[in-house]
């Protein structure tokens, strides 16, 4: 079951989800899963020839945590778009924290709608990805 349309309100915050720690493992196995061995995300040595102060996380990562909690929302099927901007890198040792607000509560022919803005911040609150949706309501 999908999210109810007479229950939502412009303004309202969906449920936030929070990661545990990124781990240098973490980003490993991530690697290892999408193919991404570039040593900025698995080699903190390379990281820092590159000119950062250590590895930081695969932007992808960040954005499948907005999407887990997204979807976990709004249910199988009913993420309709779904874009992200990145706006700082994430590094081993950040808590993240997925988060998000209906904008916009609309009709179309056959479609209840709900407009959301989305982001990840860390437990300073610094925000890592801004994003944006449209999913499907019942």
């Amino acid at each position: 079951m999908g999210i109810r349309f007479d229950s939502i309100r412009e303004g309202e915050e969906l449920p936030v989800l929070t990661k545990p720690e990124i781990t240098q493992l973490q980003l490993i196995k991530y690697a290892g899963a999408s193919g991404d061995f570039n040593p900025i995300h698995t080699i903190p040595d390379k990281a820092r020839e590159a000119g950062l102060d250590g590895t930081i996380a695969h932007g992808m990562l960040v954005m499948g945590i907005l999407g887990q909690m997204l979807s976990a929302w709004a249910g199988p099927g009913k993420v309709l778009k779904f874009g992200v901007s990145f706006k700082a890198p994430t590094r081993p040792g950040d808590i993240l924290s997925a988060r998000g607000t209906v904008k916009r509560k609309y009709e179309e022919p056959g479609k209840k709608l709900l407009d959301c803005a989305l982001r990840v911040e860390d437990s300073q609150g610094e925000v890592k990805v801004e994003g944006r949706a449209t999913v499907l309501a019942e």
